[in-house]
């Protein structure tokens, strides 16, 4: 696949930053459900929207972070149903084999926590590698039928036609193995790269 206007630089840059935000994110996520938490390196390439659910059969949750300091610009987790259902139970003190029938309003509103704990704490670890201040507002977390397809180009608010996506294997103690999606608009990865290169070039020249 053509990884678009992306050179190999940015490629490794939006690897790395993906690594350490969401390593802050994982340890964030251990600690409210009490499991060990193992994200692995991430893949990058660059797709078209409409391939975005590849990975998905039936239901995902959708989690949309608006950047309101930093960055401009969203951000996208795509979570299998079956992974957030364990997730909250164990937030919920179960043992996370409560996982059967749809997901919950009050499932939903668990998530909607731990995604704000995860991504505020990735969004800290941005702050520190991009040498800005990097807010988030509070996620909004949407659960999707993957066939929805017209529902889910609405969320993206965006014409944006080329993606940048993330592919991460989230382990959960025992009880996942499994694949976790994160999406950026291919501007907005580039203006992230190019923060990125300042901010190296700021400390380099401090020292």
């Amino acid at each position: 696949m053509g990884l678009g206007k992306l050179t190999d630089e940015q490629i490794d840059i939006l690897g790395e930053v993906a690594n350490i935000s969401m390593g802050t994110s994982a340890t964030a996520l251990g600690k409210m459900i009490n499991q060990k938490v193992n994200i692995t390196t991430p893949r990058v390439e660059v797709i078209n929207r409409s391939e975005s659910l590849d990975d998905y059969s039936n239901i995902c949750i959708f989690v949309q972070i608006h950047y309101i300091k930093g960055l401009e610009g969203n951000n996208i987790l795509i979570l299998k149903d079956h992974d957030v259902k364990c997730m909250t139970d164990l937030m919920m003190g179960g043992d996370g084999s409560n996982v059967d029938g749809d997901i919950t309003e009050l499932q939903l509103s668990a998530a909607s926590e731990a995604m704000n704990q995860m991504m505020g704490s990735s969004a800290t670890s941005l702050s520190s590698m991009l040498g800005i201040p990097v807010d988030i507002s509070t996620p909004e977390v949407k659960w999707i039928d993957v066939e929805s397809v017209k529902i889910f180009e609405r969320m993206f608010e965006t014409n944006v036609e080329k993606f940048v996506k993330i592919t991460f294997r989230m382990e959960i103690g025992n009880l996942v193995d499994s694949t976790m999606v994160q999406l950026y608009p291919e501007n907005f990865a580039c203006d992230m790269c190019e923060k990125f290169k300042e901010s190296k070039l700021q400390a380099r020249d401090s020292q």
